[in-house]
């Protein structure tokens, strides 16, 4: 977030400079007032620009194994072009690469679910996948898939375009 606070304030000295800099070559021919309506539109054009730049670097950034679930698009009052082009704000990633099995619990798998948000520190949640019946529960990561009655998990049975249980069972 502080680079990137430098990063929109090094753009408007940049551009306001470069507008005094031809105002000084045209003979003074270009009004004072543009130079800081210049410099304020390139720092509004930079945060634009990392705003909706954010979610592909951080999904590029993903190690091999990780994939993206589901997303969560924003659309803000005070930010008017989000209403013709949400950005991603948050999104979801599952650990495909890493799930553990058991061989007492053919078609559960135990893997992690990583939520990152645009100015949030990432969470995690160890998640067990019945894609068998299509649910899944959050579980504690130590005793997750232990054999026996799985009856005291709490299971969610979300509906088939469920971006969780979509991602991780058709990447089997």
């Amino acid at each position: 977030m502080f680079l990137e606070l430098i990063a929109t304030i090094f753009a408007g000295f940049a551009v306001a400079g470069v507008v005094m800099l031809v105002g000084l070559a045209s003979g003074g021919r270009l009004p004072k007032w543009l130079a800081p309506v210049a410099a304020g539109l390139a720092m509004i054009g930079v945060t634009i620009a990392s705003e909706y730049g954010w979610y592909e670097r951080t999904r590029a950034a993903l190690p091999d194994g990780v994939v993206v679930a589901e997303t969560s698009r924003n659309k803000s009052l005070y930010r008017p072009w989000t209403y013709a082009v949400p950005f991603v704000e948050r999104f979801a990633a599952i650990d495909t690469g890493s799930a553990k099995t058991h061989p007492d619990l053919p078609g559960h798998y135990l893997t992690e679910v990583y939520f990152f948000g645009r100015w949030a520190p990432v969470s995690s949640l160890a998640v067990r996948f019945d894609c068998a019946r299509w649910r899944r529960a959050v579980v504690d990561s130590d005793a997750g898939m232990v054999a026996g009655d799985d009856s005291a998990l709490d299971w969610v049975s979300p509906p088939k375009d469920d971006g969780l249980l979509g991602t991780f069972c058709g990447a089997l």
